[in-house]
């Protein structure tokens, strides 16, 4: 039977040793806040079933931002030291609890699915798992008057990372009893379980995983993501479909009141069709009618939402992002203006990207052409998107 699992993101620090005018899990590592890496790669594995993001009090609109389109648990308001906001993340869950939780810092956006898997099949052998790499510089001990004092074996030392796993109950009961003894000094989880009598195993971490910390950390994160992200891939998709009888149209996935619908595939959505196509041109993956064919009577009058969900996950399953999607409604009505907005968000949340990633335009013909005579509406777009280089 397959354990349920749910992951808590610690995201309530100040992050004051790295600079910079904000938390450091809101800075941008290659134009994307640190924070939304970290959720969007628990948000997208396929194990896990929910995400709790732990927040700072005063960090609710910039949250907001940095995680729109994100499928994840309302936030919850962490406490004044990193136990007490994974605490809080684990009150929280306790009414539904999981069987198992990652608790997982923000501030590590470079983690991959690989290693959440890890984490959760070890901890499912052991009740609690923890990545750690062996340490391979010497480590000595200095004492108060900057003398070396001693050095240390590091046959035996291991640096420690997250996501840390752990079955719930226990993790929840050590917590409890941790606060109930005065103890709140643990900085990691696992410092905890093994004061509560948990027996932690060890697991291979990843060198790449490294926590940010400082402002040279934010430095070489900057160059590492442009790198792991230089195959830049542009693409373009163009769609047509005809008025015909109905109510309202849909367009960039909102409803919109009309005289007239539109008539094709699925529920007609240009906007939504043309930025499928373009997603797809720049993986060099087909177009929408290859993977959802018109004569498919499973797509007769079907959401388009699903056709650029697919595509959008198609740029992730192969380490990718979409970076931009820019698209242009060519009609002379309905009125494209006064929805713009409502376009953009929804695009957004359906392909899992902030909204200042998606650009909505309308434009008319001048009268001229099909379009200008009222008889349909045609859409284009162009994706930008990043994949790891490969020859």
């Amino acid at each position: 039977m397959k354990r349920s699992v749910a992951a808590i993101v610690v995201a309530a620090g100040r992050g004051v040793r790295a600079g910079g005018s904000l938390p450091k899990q809101y800075r941008q590592v290659a134009g994307e806040p640190v924070i939304r890496s970290s959720l969007a790669l628990l948000a997208w594995h396929g194990d896990v079933t929910a995400v709790l993001p732990v927040i700072h009090p005063d960090d609710g609109a910039r949250f907001q931002e940095a995680s729109r389109g994100l499928k994840l648990m309302p936030p919850v308001f962490g406490g004044a030291t990193r136990q007490a906001s994974v605490r809080a993340g684990l009150e929280a869950l306790s009414k539904g609890a999981p069987d198992i939780v990652l608790v997982h810092d923000a501030a590590r956006p470079f983690c991959s699915a690989t290693l959440v898997s890890h984490a959760i099949t070890a901890c499912s052998a052991t009740g609690a798992a923890i990545p750690a790499l062996e340490v391979t510089d010497t480590i000595k001990t200095v004492g108060d008057d900057g003398l070396v004092s001693g050095t240390l074996d590091r046959s035996r030392l291991r640096s420690v990372q997250t996501p840390q796993a752990f079955a719930f109950e226990a993790l929840l009961d050590a917590h409890r009893r941790a606060i109930a003894s005065g103890r709140e000094d643990f900085t990691d989880d696992a410092a905890l379980a093994e004061w509560a009598g948990m027996k932690v195993s060890v697991f291979e971490g990843e060198a790449g995983n490294v926590k940010l910390t400082t402002e040279d950390d934010f430095a070489r994160a900057e160059a590492k993501r442009i790198a792991s992200l230089a195959d830049l891939r542009t693409g373009s998709g163009y769609d047509v479909h005809a008025f015909g009888d109905g109510d309202h149209v849909m367009l960039g996935g909102v409803r919109i009141p009309h005289e007239r619908g539109l008539t094709g595939h699925s529920d007609a959505d240009v906007a939504l069709h043309a930025a499928v196509d373009a997603i797809l041109g720049a993986l060099a993956d087909g177009d929408i009618g290859k993977h959802f064919s018109p004569n498919d009577p499973r797509w007769r009058g079907a959401s388009s939402d699903q056709f650029l969900k697919f595509a959008a996950e198609r740029v992730r399953k192969r380490g990718g992002r979409i970076a931009h999607l820019d698209i242009t409604i060519i009609c002379e009505a309905p009125r494209i203006g006064p929805h713009r907005d409502a376009m953009r968000q929804k695009i957004a949340e359906i392909a899992e990207i902030s909204v200042d990633r998606v650009a909505v335009k309308a434009t008319t013909t001048e009268k001229l052409g099909f379009t200008g005579r009222g008889e349909g509406i045609a859409a284009m777009a162009t994706a930008t998107v990043r994949l790891a280089w490969s020859w």
